[in-house]
C-alpha cells in the first residue's frame, strides 16, 4: 500500500484532535469537516473524554455512518487486527484515568498501514509497526 495512493490521510489541526482526525480519516473528509460535525454534536477536541472514553468517538462515527464494534478488543498482534480499526496508541494512566492517542489501522490484502494524525510525524502514513504499541482496538467498517 503506497502512501501516494492515500492522499486523504490528514493530520490533526489541534494538538488534542486525534479522535476527530481519526474519524475524518475513516470518512475520508477534511479535518475541518469532521470538526464542524463534531462541534455540532457537542464534541470538542479539548474535551479530555474524547481521548479517555469511547462514547464521543462512537457518536461521531455514527454521525458519519461508520459502523463500529460495541466493544474494545485487547490488542494481541498486528496480524490479528481486522481490516479496519481504531487503535489506542500511547495508552497511559494518570490520576486513575486512562488516556490514549487515536489512530487508524487499515489492511488491504497483504499490505497494512496505520494513519497516525499526530502533527509531529513526517507523514501520517506509518508502517513502523514495531514502534507502535496499541493497547486495544475498535473494529470499524
Amino acid at each position: 500500500m503506497n502512501s501516494d495512493k492515500n492522499p486523504w490521510a490528514i493530520v490533526q489541526e489541534e494538538s488534542t484532535g486525534c479522535g476527530i482526525a481519526a474519524c475524518a480519516n475513516l470518512a475520508q473528509i477534511s479535518y475541518a469537516e469532521a470538526k464542524q460535525l463534531a462541534n455540532s454534536l457537542g464534541i470538542y477536541a479539548e474535551d479530555k473524554t474524547l481521548w479517555s472514553e469511547t462514547a464521543h468517538i462512537r457518536q461521531l462515527l455514527s454521525a458519519l455512518n461508520i459502523a463500529a464494534s460495541e466493544k474494545q478488543t485487547a490488542f494481541d498482534s498486528w496480524d490479528k487486527l481486522p481490516e479496519k480499526a481504531l487503535i489506542a496508541l500511547k495508552w497511559r494512566e494518570k490520576s486513575g484515568n486512562a488516556f490514549w492517542h487515536w489512530a487508524v489501522f487499515i489492511r488491504q490484502g497483504n499490505d497494512a498501514i496505520v494513519i497516525d494524525s499526530a502533527q509531529r510525524l513526517k507523514s501520517p502514513i506509518r508502517t513502523d509497526f514495531g514502534r507502535m504499541k496499541p493497547k486495544w482496538f475498535i473494529e470499524v467498517e
